[in-house]
């Protein structure tokens, strides 16, 4: 298990599970149900508003891809997609189950403290689910500002820093036994990011702040903990959780939110 600034967060566990990514079994499928729909609905939304609707031939680095949820999704627009994780496992099985599907996407195993591409050589970077788990938020922007294209756009997603949060993502999927998913810290709540620190981390940077909503999930809050006792106990699969959970866009962004930056040209 490692430890970020002193704070232990098991990101060994995409390493561990990453091999069975796309198993609806694996607890890391929870996050393609509905959160992968939900996320990209948002950001095609986001590219027709910049003028860039037609995705095609737009060349999209992953940041944190695991094996490829969100890569695959913009390969199927027809983007030039790379993906850089640092699971091993997880690249491996990104990799296979590219091929499997036909899609053409460049795999690198890498951080995003230290990103393994070229500067000023993509159109868009996506980033989600990450910024909650890296030992460096700011180095992590640095290499996003680096890596774009001046004009370019920035997509992320991450969790708030709030009371709501610390009792969902943290007491409910991870320490309340009748509804935990994970036994060990995937998530610690300090390490979380509220909304104004990340975008005067990205104004820092010189990405500009553009655009924020709230993500959560929009299924009734005892419906939610019923579904996710069941996925405790085996009664229901994770990928179903994640599909019953229906995360998408809301108006709060207490619980977690995703928005986008650019940078100027």
């Amino acid at each position: 298990m490692a430890r970020i600034r002193g704070i232990p967060i098991d990101n060994d566990v995409y390493q561990r599970l990453g091999g069975s990514w796309w198993d609806e079994d694996n607890p890391l499928s929870l996050l393609h149900g509905s959160l992968t729909p939900a996320r990209l609905a948002y950001f095609r939304k986001i590219l027709a508003q910049e003028g860039l609707g037609r995705a095609a031939g737009l060349r999209v680095l992953d940041i944190g891809c695991g094996a490829g949820f969100m890569s695959e999704e913009f390969a199927r627009l027809g983007c030039e997609v790379t993906g850089v994780d640092p699971a091993a496992a997880a690249v491996e099985a990104g990799r296979r189950h590219a091929a499997d599907g036909g899609l053409r996407i460049r795999y690198l195993q890498g951080s995003g403290e230290q990103l393994p591409v070229p500067d000023a050589a993509f159109d868009v970077v996506l980033c989600c689910d990450v910024l909650e788990h890296v030992a460096d938020v700011p180095q992590v922007i640095a290499e996003t500002a680096r890596v774009l294209k001046p004009g370019g756009l920035y997509f992320f997603d991450t969790i708030n820093r709030t009371f709501v949060s610390r009792i969902a993502a943290i007491k409910a999927m991870q320490e309340w036994p009748l509804t935990r998913l994970f036994d060990s810290p995937l998530h610690v709540w300090e390490m979380f990011i509220k909304p104004s620190e990340l975008a005067a981390l990205l104004a820092a940077k010189g990405l500009q702040p553009a655009g924020l909503s709230g993500l959560a999930p929009r299924a009734h809050p005892l419906a939610s903990a019923r579904n996710l006792r069941r996925a405790r106990s085996g009664r229901i699969s994770y990928a179903e959780l994640g599909r019953r959970l229906d995360f998408g866009p809301v108006r709060s962004t207490a619980l977690s939110y995703m928005g986008y930056a650019v940078k100027p040209s």
